[in-house]
């Protein structure tokens, strides 16, 4: 049985100019693992609607699911909920179980639920919303895309709430094994291990420390027994 598939759209210009590094690919990719599902490729892309809704059309049509970060908030530059609309082709307000949310968050904090902030209310119709525990305003899902913020404490509250619900496949399970050799002496064995163990993945990441080089050699599977059998081989082969 093959694993559910899922991709990620990273959106914001401040990604791509090197002001922000993104902290979130790394933990989704983590939790889609631990929940069977395989994370199949990652985008990034700027504040520009065109382009968001290109890659979300391109994206929904490819994976079984995307998750999107950033985008969300109370800004004029926050656009992504507008584009996810237009993508999908419905219509986007403000919502009232979303408005009701901001309104007890504002009112217990003494702040003003203004314009700005009332924009974190718009919901393209048709979408279910994504709890977040952490500041309140709502993500949402829309077909098989899960809108999330940008902010990482944020996201990772949201990822909580979604990932848990996906039906996933096997638990994707790990060996690596580190090998004091360049790629060009092992390359050979690598090749014929893989050919004979074609349900693995074997990626194989150089290293350089004190000018010697190595590499750790990854296999990674659905399937521990396989794992052990290659990895058992691989050593046996190398001599380690």
């Amino acid at each position: 049985m093959t694993n559910p598939t899922a991709a990620m759209l990273v959106i914001g210009d401040e990604i791509l100019s090197g002001r922000t590094r993104d902290a979130n690919m790394h933990h989704l990719a983590g939790e889609l693992t631990k929940q069977g599902v395989d994370l199949k490729e990652v985008r990034v892309v700027s504040d520009e609607a065109d382009a968001i809704v290109a890659a979300v059309k391109a994206l929904s049509d490819a994976y079984d699911h995307v998750f999107t970060s950033g985008g969300i908030g109370p800004t004029h530059d926050d656009i992504t909920a507008d584009c996810i609309a237009r993508a999908f082709g419905v219509g986007i307000d403000v919502r009232d179980d979303a408005r009701a949310l901001l309104e007890r968050h504002y009112e217990s904090t003494g702040l003003e639920l203004n314009p700005a902030r009332l924009r974190m209310a718009r919901i393209p119709d048709g979408a279910r919303l994504i709890d977040n525990p952490v500041s309140t305003a709502p993500g949402f899902t829309l077909g098989n895309v899960h809108v999330m913020a940008g902010v990482p404490l944020v996201f990772q509250a949201m990822v909580a709430s979604v990932v848990p619900t996906l039906t996933g496949g096997a638990p994707l399970l790990s060996q690596t094994l580190r090998v004091n050799r360049g790629e060009g002496d092992i390359a050979a064995v690598l090749s014929q291990l893989a050919a004979d163990f074609a349900d693995l993945s074997i990626g194989c990441y150089p290293f350089q420390v004190n000018g010697a080089f190595g590499a750790n050699v990854v296999v990674r599977g659905t399937d521990g027994g396989r794992i052990d059998a290659a990895v058992t081989r691989l050593a046996g082969e190398l001599g380690l």
